[in-house]
């Protein structure tokens, strides 16, 4: 039988912003499973099992919010399907099932989180648990097969440019704000070109992406608004790459960056990763590594906290955002079991 806990939490839809009802059913079914578990003052779903003031923290921080997108709730074939069932409910309810199954050693507490709003730019549930926590071991809930261990994410840039200029008559020679907005991102791509020449690993290469481009006329201006996202490698700072792109547009437009995160890449030799390799390997498992190209909570968490960090989760993160997303059951269970057997033996 698929866990309950599981099944229940995939069924409640809950986009970025609209946690509560997932939150609300995640903490009781918490409390009812030998947790002190509460809603932070963000909106997070927060548990904890062992005393708070043991000497040593495992902080298991997943993500309850999804993106937008209801699929619905069932099961086939040993698979489920619903939105969330892969990124990332089905890690976080693995933490939580572990958790509660296990036999926690003495000195140690292990924090289990929810966290809102990691769909969207603001990450604000990892936001407070950073600032408001600093644990020994943290382990991210994110899909990566139960054999396999995240080392690290790429950073990420999302820069807005707008240009807004008199209308004049397409027969004259001056060059559209339109075909303005596209030299400019032109120039980014040849920039990103020549940063990624002897780099062939995709986790070593700038990633630059055109998310929108529109433009739109009064009558009496003309303006053009795009907006250019990067996923950035560990040697490139958000700020770095912000700067070097700037001159490339004209001076009387508008930049504006945001959603600035560092890439970050752990560390292989630590007890939390050769702790993970034995709870794998104890479940039949044989583990591998993967950094992604994409960005999770480790980028917010990982700027800060000052210790071994990893992400783990069960599924597979091709499936992250589809509209087929389905998580099998039996890899859930293995998860769970390589969790368990790493919290008792921390």
């Amino acid at each position: 039988m698929p866990s309950e806990l599981l099944v229940e939490l995939v069924s409640r839809y809950s986009p970025s912003r609209q946690e509560t009802p997932a939150v609300e059913y995640l903490v009781g079914w918490m409390q009812a499973h030998g947790f002190e578990a509460h809603i932070d003052e963000v909106g997070n779903a927060f548990g904890r099992r062992g005393s708070a003031d043991a000497p040593h923290t495992l902080m298991l921080l997943g993500h309850i919010d999804t993106v937008p997108g209801e699929i619905p709730v069932r099961i086939e074939n040993g698979l489920l399907y619903g939105r969330g069932s892969v990124d990332a409910k089905g890690s976080l309810c693995a933490f939580t099932d572990a958790t509660a199954l296990a036999t926690i050693p003495d000195g140690w507490q292990i924090i289990v989180v929810g966290a809102v709003e990691e769909e969207v730019a603001t990450s604000k549930g990892a936001h407070y648990i950073r600032d408001h926590f600093c644990p020994d071991l943290c382990i991210i809930g994110e899909p990566s097969g139960a054999d396999r261990i995240t080392l690290g994410y790429k950073g990420r840039l999302l820069v807005d440019f707008s240009l807004t200029r008199p209308l004049a008559h397409t027969a004259r020679p001056e060059p559209s704000v339109g075909a303005i907005g596209a030299a400019f991102w032109s120039d980014v791509l040849d920039w990103c070109a020549a940063q990624n020449e002897g780099h062939t690993a995709h986790f070593e290469q700038v990633m630059p992406h055109l998310r929108s481009i529109n433009t739109e006329s009064d009558g009496f201006q003309d303006t053009v608004r795009l907006t250019v996202g990067f996923r950035l490698p560990p040697h490139h700072t958000p700020t770095g790459v912000f700067a070097e792109i700037s001159p490339f547009a004209p001076p009387d437009a508008v930049l504006h960056h945001y959603s600035m995160e560092q890439a970050y890449q752990g560390d292989k030799n630590n007890a939390l990763v050769r702790g993970m390799l034995s709870a794998i390997r104890g479940q039949g498992g044989r583990p591998a590594f993967v950094l992604k190209t994409g960005t999770s909570d480790m980028n917010v968490v990982g700027t800060k906290w000052n210790c071994p960090i990893m992400a783990y989760g069960p599924g597979d993160s091709n499936l992250d955002h589809t509209p087929n997303e389905h998580l099998p059951i039996a890899e859930y269970d293995k998860a769970v079991a390589v969790l368990q057997y790493l919290i008792e033996h921390l």
